[in-house]
């Protein structure tokens, strides 16, 4: 039988080729060719080894019919193009949790620095003078953290913060009680975090919904002389409000590891009093360098040579038999997650994912990733069928799976039910004979609808009249509506009225949406 051949790309512990021949593959270590040069040799491989400086585009891909696998030592893989990966049957992972530890090691050093103006002392001592007087810094003993994200990384922070006598407030959806209790931080709404903190960390990926997650607004409702880190992404912090209220002094220092824009050689930041910045140095520690490199080679050459899946972006842990049973529900699954994610709110401590009549036969676990996958993707930029149940443990989130053998009015039916503050809020769908998704039901009303692409979801009061004022709003906005799907509990009492367009609704439709008569609520989807 022919060895599966690797090749390692990018600069990379040599243990990791070592793995490789170890596990029985063949692997060639190739690193600073061109996108061209790399075009021309992929052909011939089933593993592609990378770290941040090689780019997979379509164009690679193309060039690559034997590739297999391409494996990303470390977190972020912006530098391959997945859905092009996808479409080509190409897995893709990455090694998640290999350099937490380092990053929350940096937010700490990073923490320590601002506090006592480290670098601009260092600076000015070695430039021959001996500025004393000119640095009153401030001890962390005591003080309060705010902790923006709870999850992998965020924890380490926490529990060595801890340690350092600080309190610590943490804002995080997926963030129990219980998990608070267990961490021994205070779990917080963010703007009581913003009220309380006198050190703020992030901790966050960069998603939709933790896209300037400190925006100028929140900067200014934050304490006056707070202190600010971050090392998770470039694009959490508003950046030219930032640099206004360091001017000000309403901020008293602040620390970046990330910009919104790289390589950042120039920045209105830059020269800021009081602001500390690194070139995205929150990996770069040689056990880091050394962890991931020997993880992706392990994850790689098991799934070469033995069919195992972790940390895939882009495949679900499943068995070949299962898959073509399986693939139909678990895309159920994952929109019925999304869409329960969007639109329950509050304090999430627990889903239920219940399967009945023919899905009660299937394995479970696939299709509860796949639930759970689509249900923590406004949360997170890495998550998938095969790490989100790990996610969701981690952040201390109920998982109750349940099934029921017999048919009901459904022949098969996937319910996803969430715990909110404000009560149980459940949505459901069926597969028709076509196996395409269908919603057919949305918080204990019933409807049928697809769950494709941009969506809007509107609560208003059973009325005559409301079809046509909703049709009519999205033709003065030049929006096409695709489908129209209507459901209500009872004659003149609460309806919903779900419709797919053609592209992203703007936020000033919205905001007209929620100004027709009797509008309860209004909600862009997307899927």
């Amino acid at each position: 039988m022919t060895k599966p051949k690797v090749l390692i790309s990018d600069k990379m512990d040599p243990n990791a080729a070592k793995i490789f021949e170890e596990r029985g593959c063949d692997v060639d270590v190739i690193t600073g060719k061109t996108p061209e040069e790399l075009k021309a040799m992929i052909g011939q491989y089933d593993g592609l080894a990378i770290r941040s400086s090689t780019k997979v585009t379509p164009e690679i891909l193309a060039a690559a019919p034997n590739l297999k696998v391409i494996g990303r030592a470390g977190i972020g893989v912006d530098n391959v193009d997945i859905p092009a990966a996808s479409a080509q049957g190409v897995v893709v992972m990455n090694t998640p949790f290999g350099n937490s530890i380092t990053t929350a090691e940096h937010a700490i050093a990073l923490m320590f620095a601002v506090a006592r103006q480290i670098p601009e002392a260092n600076a000015r001592t070695q430039n021959g003078e001996w500025p004393k007087n000119d640095f009153m810094g401030v001890e962390l003993t005591g003080k309060t953290l705010g902790l923006i994200g709870a999850g992998n990384i965020g924890s380490i922070v926490a529990s060595r913060a801890l340690g350092l006598r600080m309190k610590v407030v943490a804002y995080d959806p997926f963030l129990t009680p219980e998990r608070a209790i267990e961490m021994g931080v205070e779990k917080a709404d963010l703007g009581t975090l913003l009220e309380k903190a006198d050190f703020i960390t992030l901790h966050t990926p960069l998603t939709d919904e933790t896209r300037n997650i400190l925006s100028r607004e929140r900067l200014e409702q934050c304490k006056k002389g707070v202190r600010i880190v971050n090392c998770a992404r470039g694009g959490l912090i508003d950046e030219a409000g930032l640099k206004d209220l360091l001017d000000s002094g309403h901020i008293a220092g602040a620390a970046l590891d990330v910009f919104a824009k790289e390589p950042a050689k120039e920045h209105p930041l830059f020269g800021t009093p009081n602001f500390i910045c690194t070139p995205h140095l929150g990996a770069s520690t040689t056990e880091a360098q050394v962890n991931v490199a020997l993880q992706v080679a392990e994850q790689m050459a098991d799934y070469l040579v033995n069919g195992g899946v972790t940390n895939a972006l882009n495949m679900p842990s499943l068995s070949a038999e299962e898959a073509p049973k399986l693939r139909p529900y678990m895309a159920l699954a994952e929109k019925l997650g999304s869409l329960v994610s969007q639109l329950a709110h509050g304090n999430l401590t627990e889903i239920s994912i219940e399967r009945s009549g023919a899905a009660a036969e299937l394995n479970g676990k696939p299709i509860e990733g796949a639930v759970l996958a689509g249900f923590m993707r406004r949360y997170s930029d890495t998550v998938n069928m095969v790490n989100a149940p790990y996610l969701a443990k981690e952040r201390g989130l109920q998982v109750r799976s349940v099934r029921y053998e017999g048919e009901g009015v459904f022949n098969t039916l996937l319910r996803v039910t969430v715990a909110t503050s404000a009560g149980p809020r459940s949505v459901a769908g069926t597969l028709f004979a076509d196996k395409a998704a269908r919603l057919v039901e949305i918080f204990g009303i019933g409807v049928e609808a697809d769950l494709e692409g941009h969506m809007l979801y509107v609560v208003n009061e059973d009325a005559p009249g409301f079809i046509g004022r909703v049709g009519s709003l999205m033709g003065e906005h030049g929006i096409n509506i695709g489908t129209f799907h209507l459901g209500r509990r009872e004659t003149g009492g609460e309806a919903i009225v779900l419709l797919s367009v053609d592209a992203p609704i703007p936020a000033e439709v919205i905001t007209a949406a929620e100004k027709l008569q009797g509008v309860k609520l209004v909600k862009a989807l997307n899927f």
